[in-house]
């Protein structure tokens, strides 16, 4: 690192609840996973690849969260994927045809060629394999992978049951151990949530720092003089690093941050919508409703439903000069803290993955333009969180802010009287999870078979995914069936393990439809002494 130089560190926050419906053939909600590869984790791969072969330095930090890995590596769900891939780009090359001679044949075109190319790099470029690609670039030190709760369960609620978010954290580690070959370094909270006490955990499982919403730290105890702009080591020497606000409004925003510019192409308008239902149909995964494609053939425009024909060109004009003005507010805001504080400052710009592609669709050539631009500039430097621990970069110490990244910045997001309801069922259930690991040691066999797919539905009926959909009033009846559905098969199987009356088809059931963790022992479920 260069003397009196700043630090960048980007972070991509991936995750997706484990949706997995084997029942069904077409099942409405595991298009989220498919729509999250096609726009936004085939792409950031690719992006990978093409700054490699240019000889183009990055650093990005990554979560690869447990549900999301535990889909990528599912053969099931991935030839679904691949079925509903080469269906969009079927349906691509019949709007070349349908769109020829008119003003939309460009836009049809680009997405034809698109949809090509992914299919490319998912079969040849990446051999099928995702989590490999991944670890691909974790070895090569351009991408620092690090782990999340096992469902991103909502730890300081979970705190209630001791055991609970031990188990969390436990299965987060694991899986990220035996899917990439290495102990992760680092956590991402799930919804960044941190509670006192938390950090004794995160130490014991081998973690060495995590992401703070901002006011974690600037209301930490003591106050750290730097703010934001400096990780602060807890108690049990954990270092935390916090959420720039600056950096983040430029990019989050849809107001004020780039993805709301007129140019970019618009998220809603899509010709699953637009086009006669006969003719799209057959492309929509879904058994009758309409739904979204992909295939979107306008810009922004402006604040009104009146919508101008898409032009990636002009798009592509917007992201270089989008990343240029990143870089340079970047290297202004660096050069300023740095006079100020008399410290090399550290800026932390986290976002959710699916941001980039899937909701701004240019952001994954956005970033990469940031990192050519980081490269062409050389005012800022980027790196990952461990590279600057290992470099001792300037820390202050003390206690965080209990605190999370949902409204208001506290925890009633995941606790309010859209979702309270749900806590009572959860607390009996980890009781009595817990209270069987403490025997564990007697369950032989298919006893401890069933212990451990048990715990395989209290860790699914945790996510913190069901009580946010709750709250924000979408999708709700599918987040009440799932939570319901998990805590009904813990029952149902606790029940086999207590009475001795097992059911193979009950059991082979419920352990074929949650196919995940297959490392997960119910031991993991054991507080901390």
């Amino acid at each position: 690192m260069a003397e009196n130089q700043g630090n960048l560190v980007f972070v991509l926050h991936a995750h997706l609840p484990y949706v997995r419906h084997p029942e069904h053939e077409i099942f409405l909600e595991e298009n989220w996973f498919f729509e999250g590869l096609i726009e936004t984790y085939l792409p950031l791969l690719a992006m990978f690849d093409r700054l490699n072969r240019d000889a183009v330095r990055f650093r990005i930090t990554m979560t690869l969260s447990p549900t999301l890995v535990s889909m990528m590596e599912d053969p099931l769900l991935m030839n679904r994927f691949e079925k509903r891939l080469s269906l969009l780009r079927e349906l691509s090359e019949r709007e070349v045809g349908r769109t020829r001679g008119t003003e939309f044949e460009g836009v049809a075109r680009f997405y034809r060629d698109h949809l090509e190319f992914l299919e490319r790099v998912y079969r040849q470029d990446l051999g099928r394999n995702l989590p490999k690609a991944f670890r691909r670039h974790m070895e090569s030190g351009s991408l620092e992978g690090i782990t999340c709760g096992a469902t991103h369960g909502f730890l300081p609620f979970l705190q209630e049951v001791p055991g609970s978010a031990e188990a969390q954290v436990r299965v987060g580690v694991s899986t990220f151990r035996r899917v990439f070959g290495r102990a992760p370094q680092g956590i991402w909270l799930p919804e960044c949530a941190y509670y006192e006490g938390l950090d004794r955990i995160l130490k014991k499982e081998g973690l060495r720092f995590f992401f703070m919403e901002a006011h974690g730290l600037l209301y930490a105890d003591p106050r750290p003089p730097a703010g934001v702009y400096a990780p602060l080591v807890t108690p049990a020497g954990v270092w935390a690093f916090a959420r720039d606000p600056e950096s983040s409004r430029q990019v989050w925003s849809a107001k004020e941050g780039y993805p709301g510019d007129f140019d970019y192409r618009d998220f809603y308008r899509d010709i699953g919508y637009d086009l006669d239902y006969d003719y799209v149909r057959p492309y929509l995964h879904t058994d009758g409703p309409r739904g979204m494609t992909g295939l979107k053939y306008h810009r922004i425009t402006g604040p009104t439903d009146q919508k101008e024909i898409y032009n990636p060109a002009w798009a592509q004009n917007r992201v270089r000069e989008h990343a240029r003005d990143f870089v340079e507010r970047r290297t202004a805001q660096i050069r300023g803290l740095s006079e100020t504080l008399g410290i090399s400052p550290t800026v932390v710009c986290p976002y959710d993955a699916e941001l980039f592609g899937h909701w701004w669709f240019e952001g994954v050539n956005f970033l990469e333009e940031v990192f050519r631009e980081v490269a062409r500039q050389k005012t800022v430097e980027v790196h990952t969180p461990v590279e600057l621990v290992r470099a001792g970069i300037p820390a202050s110490s003390g206690e965080p802010e209990p605190s999370s990244w949902g409204e208001n910045g506290y925890y009633e997001f995941w606790m309010n009287g859209t979702n309270d309801w749900i806590y009572p069922p959860l607390f009996e259930a980890a009781r009595e999870m817990v209270r069987l690991s403490e025997h564990a040691g007697g369950f032989r066999g298919r006893e401890r078979e069933i212990a451990n797919q048990m715990g395989r539905e209290l860790l699914l009926a945790q996510s913190s995914d069901w009580p946010f959909i709750m709250t924000t009033k979408t999708m709700v009846e599918y987040a009440v069936d799932r939570l319901k559905g998990h805590l009904y098969q813990f029952w149902a199987l606790r029940e086999m393990l207590v009475s001795g009356r097992f059911r193979e088809d009950v059991f082979q059931e419920v352990r074929g439809r949650d196919a995940l963790f297959p490392d997960l022992d119910i031991s993991v479920f054991l507080p901390l002494n």
